[in-house]
């Protein structure tokens, strides 16, 4: 078989193979020859139609069936000959194609690009470090009552933290605007679910009352109509309610596991939760630094057809997320929505890889299995969640990746400039953009 490569631009590659005719032609005779055995036509007797009305009516549809045949599986000889390692599917190009010549094809198609793996000592990570406090306990029991609570209806004026039910009617000059009037609307105060002022405007009203309020919404508001314009809102509030907080007691407890009401065990689980939380916020702040400094550190070319198909995927399961089980037509969601992610996905995946297979890295058994263990303690039936996990190939194969990529991380992390942040629990679980805001 005939071969040649040429570089076209950057990962690009031109491959023309020549295939001998015999090949072509003899895969062509031999499916004639199948379908001939199946074939009806008027006049003849099943399976006696003579191979030269066969070739007629369908040799040029077989020739292209075993065109595209013969094409692929001598491309993917030609690559492992040539020591190519193709990104996508190639696109195939028949420049010869007679019966009795010998084939020869093109094949357009990307390779990986090689990856040359920079010092580690490049890559800077703050970890924060910090623990769980009795206080730290404490207000997230405040917490967990304040998610539990009922609101029960109260005779008084509003004050922050009740939930008011209120009519409004929004107005810009003389005109209501889009957008802007609700009736029955239910409405925590201090919630900040309204623009800066409204909510405000409604503490010390009592049901029944009715009041305008003069706001101004924000400069940053994603209408381009009403941002940093003045606009007075017509209230009435319909029904004030009074937030009652469910007291720590057995009931409260046996909610999250503990039934004998001890309020020793309740806060030992409390702080087990969190440690847990904040084991997790650490490692994820350390690892998106990791893999922050290790895309600034590699920069190459980037096969298109990778970041199409990661662009794709992105695209459908946003559609998955928010299309809330509708009819959504994704192809509304332009490319620009998703490429700049894309192709830090696709980078870093390839990185990954090198650092992969230039340490001969594999999935560490005993980190898997603690990783399993550690998934199936949050469950009530551990032990089966741990059968369920290493009876299903797919989800074993998500934590091994998972697992492979903490041990990625720690390789980087053995080299990296890595400086310590004491920290309080609060800032440590933040997610890093609200942390440095």
């Amino acid at each position: 078989m005939q071969v040649s490569v040429e570089t076209t631009s950057g990962l690009e590659r031109r491959l023309t193979v020549g295939v001998p005719a015999e090949k072509v032609d003899s895969a062509v005779e031999s499916k004639l020859q199948e379908a001939k055995k199946n074939i009806r036509l008027d006049g003849f007797r099943p399976g006696k139609v003579p191979m030269g009305e066969v070739k007629r009516r369908f040799g040029s549809a077989v020739r292209n069936e075993v065109l595209a045949d013969v094409m692929r599986e001598a491309f993917i000889e030609a690559v492992e000959q040539e020591k190519l390692q193709p990104a996508g599917m190639p696109g195939f190009e028949a420049t010869t194609n007679e019966a009795g010549k010998d084939l020869e094809f093109v094949a357009t198609f990307e390779v990986y690009p090689e990856v040359e793996l920079a010092a580690f000592d490049g890559v800077a990570v703050e970890k924060p470090v910090a623990e769980v406090s009795d206080e730290d306990v404490d207000t997230m029991i405040e917490t967990l009552r304040q998610q539990r609570a009922q609101f029960e209806e109260v005779d008084r004026a509003a004050a922050e933290g009740d939930r008011v039910n209120i009519n409004y009617k929004g107005l810009k000059g003389d005109e209501a605007f889009e957008g802007g009037t609700a009736e029955g609307q239910n409405l925590e105060l201090g919630s900040g679910q309204m623009i800066p002022g409204f909510e405000d405007g409604i503490v010390g009203m009592k049901a029944g009352e009715e009041k305008d309020i003069n706001v101004t919404f924000p400069e940053e508001y994603h209408s381009e109509e009403l941002k940093g314009q003045a606009v007075v809102f017509q209230i009435k509030v319909n029904k004030v309610e009074g937030k009652q907080l469910p007291e720590v007691d057995a009931e409260f407890m046996k909610g999250f596991g503990v039934d004998d009401g001890d309020e020793a065990k309740f806060k030992a689980e409390v702080r087990k939760n969190m440690e847990r939380e904040l084991k997790n916020a650490i490692t994820g702040k350390v690892k998106e630094q990791v893999m922050e400094g290790l895309g600034e550190l590699h920069q190459f070319d980037l096969p298109a057809a990778l970041v199409g198909q990661e662009v794709q995927r992105m695209r459908q399961q946003m559609v998955q997320q928010f299309g809330g089980g509708q009819q959504f037509d994704a192809s509304i969601l332009p490319d620009d929505l998703f490429t700049e992610q894309a192709q830090r996905s696709v980078r870093l995946g390839l990185i990954i890889r090198a650092i992969l297979d230039q340490n001969e890295l594999k999935a560490d058994a005993d980190k898997v299995k603690a990783r399993v263990e550690e998934i199936a303690e949050q469950y009530e039936k551990p032990e089966e969640v741990v059968n369920w996990v290493y009876g299903n190939p797919q989800q074993l194969q998500q934590i091994e990746g998972a697992v492979l990529e903490e041990q990625v991380v720690d390789l980087v992390l053995s080299s990296a400039k890595v400086e310590e942040k004491t920290m309080s629990y609060q800032d440590a679980v933040k997610p890093r953009e609200q942390a440095e805001a």
